[in-house]
Parts: structure tokens; sequence; C-alpha cells
């Protein structure tokens, strides 16, 4: 029993060293040590499997660098899991993801992507874009930049923007490395006529849009001529639009609406909610100019669905977005009249911003004025039918030789640049 006291206090003295139980043997029987307490007590010795680590135990291996993000955590170079049993299993990851992982941390370093192949240039920008690379200020937009130099609207093809302003103005230099764009959406952002983007539509980057929609954006006819006066002189452009969305714009005019005959290749234009004069007038113009017909009926190529967000960029845009609303949480009443007015250009905005369905619905209340171009059909018609209407041809030619006169003197009208185009064709 002495002996047990002095094992106790030895215990007791070196209560640092975590030694577990001790075992004991005397008389026959084994005893076990009870540190708490200082005696010993009869147990049967339970058996249990040989555990190196417990269970919460993880490890991570890290990289160091050199920079400022040597504090960052790295991806591990192995994967550990346990077992059933309890056991401790690691297994190394593949030289492919290490190397892409490795990549996509230095992805802003890369000199140039042209060339490279396009599956493993995929794999590459998910893995930059799941490290939100491109969500960073300065090095995210050389890194998209070279994405985009070399696959063009693999990255996006398509961007819709709708009622996303602040997007545009915190994000407005990456939005403009987007190439080769097919459909764009910028309804409902009050951009106005001085607006940057609005002259980047004008590159020829975005020479490739088909679809744009500008629905609700404060246009008038001074921005209607800015981005018409590449495609009415140069032939460049915005050449290859199908569909233009310029309703709810309230200062475009009849004089507008003159800038958009340039177009020849439009199919479908809606000019609802517009400023015009003589609604009459405008509606035989274009159907005599550009062949597209007054619609009764609401046509479904301006419905909202039709342009989504489309490319390997569609994660990036909305980690811009939630970026962009979780900054302003806290701000929601501020109100900041110099970037507002850096936004939306010199001029000043005194009026409240209106929302989107509001102005839909006064457009609706104004009336439909949306166009579209009829499908030429093959008559075959019988050979009197056509003997008797050669004369009437004849004289139908013999009255549209006046109208095209007008028309061409209409032409040259428009053709006779001002002083403000030409200042305006320099800066292209």
């Amino acid at each position: 029993q002495s002996w047990t006291k002095g094992m106790s206090y030895c215990l007791h003295s070196e209560s640092h060293l975590d030694t577990g139980p001790v075992y004991v043997r005397e008389n026959g029987k084994l005893h076990v040590v009870n540190q708490g307490a200082g005696g010993i007590q009869n147990v049967t010795p339970k058996t249990r499997p040989f555990r190196l680590f417990s269970r919460g135990f993880s490890v991570e291996l890290c990289m160091n660098r050199e920079d400022d993000r040597a504090r960052r955590q790295r991806t591990d170079h192995f994967i550990f899991t346990y077992t059933k049993e309890g056991n401790l299993r690691y297994s190394a990851k593949s030289l492919f993801s290490l190397v892409l992982g490795y990549i996509s941390d230095n992805v802003d370093h890369i000199d140039s992507l042209i060339g490279f192949p396009e599956q493993i240039a995929e794999k590459l920008f998910s893995a930059a874009e799941a490290r939100q690379k491109f969500t960073e200020p300065v090095t995210g937009l050389r890194a998209l930049q070279k994405f985009t130099e070399a696959y063009g609207n693999l990255v996006l093809c398509s961007l819709c923007l709708r009622n996303r302003y602040l997007v545009i103005s915190e994000k407005l230099e990456e939005i403009k490395s987007f190439r080769e764009l097919t459909c764009l959406d910028l309804s409902c952002c009050k951009l106005g006529d001085e607006h940057e983007l609005l002259e980047h539509l004008t590159k020829e980057a975005l020479s490739s849009v088909k679809r744009l929609l500008l629905k609700d954006n404060s246009l008038s006819d001074v921005g209607l001529r800015r981005m018409t006066a590449p495609v009415r002189v140069l032939k460049k452009g915005l050449e290859n639009l199908l569909v233009l969305d310029l309703s709810c714009n309230p200062k475009i005019t009849d004089v507008g609406i003159g800038y958009l005959l340039s177009f020849k290749k439009l199919n479908c234009l809606d000019i609802s909610g517009t400023g015009l004069k003589d609604v009459n007038a405008v509606i035989k113009r274009i159907q005599m100019q550009i062949g597209l017909v007054h619609s009764e009926v609401p046509l479904k190529e301006f419905d909202h669905s039709n342009c989504k967000t489309e490319g390997w960029a569609e994660q990036t845009v909305l980690q811009w977005e939630q970026a962009v609303m979780e900054a302003i949480k806290p701000q929601d009443n501020l109100r900041s009249r110099t970037a507002a007015l850096h936004f939306y250009g010199k001029t000043n905005r005194t009026e409240d911003v209106v929302k989107c369905k509001l102005v839909e619905t006064e457009a609706k209340a104004s009336g439909n004025l949306q166009f579209y171009k009829e499908k030429v059909q093959n008559c075959h018609l019988p050979l009197k039918k056509e003997l008797a209407g050669s004369h009437e041809l004849k004289n139908n030619k013999k009255r549209a030789l006046p109208e095209q006169e007008k028309e061409r003197t209409s032409k040259q009208k428009h053709l006779c640049l001002t002083v403000k185009d030409w200042d305006l064709l320099n800066t292209y």
C-alpha cells in the first residue's frame, strides 16, 4: 500500500506527462492506479483498437509563397480520409490537378493562351473561377483578357445585365473585355447617351452582336446618332444586328428613328414608349426602307427570357453581382452624387430612377410599336395571271419612280454629314 502511494505521488509530480492508466499486478490480481484519488481499483481491461490519431484529426499541407498570398492556404497535395475501422488513409492528387491548381493561382501571369487546347482551357478557367481570381481588381481583369483574346465567344456568348447598373459601374472594364457576343441585354440600366458602354458597342469587338436590348436607358436622338454613325458611313459596328429593342425611351423622336434605317439586316424592332410625333408616317417609313411590318401582337423576340448569360464566365458574372450586393448592404440609403455623375455621364439627373415595371406599363398604355420582317414565300401563279398583272406592274413602276426619287433625296440628306458627325467618326 505504501508502494502505491509512492506511485501516486510520482504521477502527481509528473502530471505534465500523459502516460495513461498504469496497471499493477498484486497477489494474482490486476489493479489500476487512479490518479484522481490516488488509490487502486479492480477493473477488467477493455480491449479497444489501436488509434494513432483521434477521430477529429485532420491534416492539410500548404505551399509557402514569397509574396503577400503566402498566408493564404493552398490546396494540399494529399487527400486524407478515415476508414470504417478508424484508420487514417491518404492518397496523392494527380499531377494534372496539382499543375492546374498552381497555374490557376498564377493565372494573371500568363503571357498568352492563343493556340492552347479549349478542353484544358475550360478546366483552367473553372479552377481560377472557383478561387475567385476574376473578382480581384487588377489581376482579375488581366486574367480575363487573356481568356477572351484566345477563345472569344466560348468565354461568354450571351450577356444579360438587365437592371444591373451597379455591376456595370463596378466591372465596366471587365465587361468591355468580352468579345464576339451575340446577345446583349442592357435593359433598365439608365445608361444615357454618353455612357462608355454605348460607345463600346460600336467597336469591332462587338460587331458580332445580333440581339441588342436597350429598353429604358434614357436614350435620345443624340445617342442613336452616335451608335449608328459607324454603320451609316463606315459600314462597321452593329451592321449584323437582327433584333433591336429601344422601347421605353421617351426622348427618342422621329429624327432618331431615321438613324435606325441604316440597319438593313434588322428582323425585329421595338420602339414602343418612344416620343414619336407622327406614328403613321414612321410606320410607313420603316416598312418602305427596311421592309419591317407593324405587329399587332407582342413578339416573343422581345421576351426577357430569350437572353441569358451563357458561357464559361456565367458564374463569374454572378460572383460580381454578389460582391456588389454585399458591398452596398450597409449603405442602402446612401446616395452619392459624384458616383452618379461619373456613371451616368456628364448631364445631371434630377429625376429618381423609375422601376422597369412601371415604364413597361406606360409603354403598353401608349401602344405597341413592334415590327417584324415577313417571310417571303414563293407563289407559282398561272401564266395568264402573270400576263394580266404585267400591265399593272408597269403602272406601279411609273408611280414608284417619283417615290424613289424622294427616297434618294432623303438618303442624300442623311449622307450629308455635319461637323459633329465628322468629329464623332474621327474618334473611331
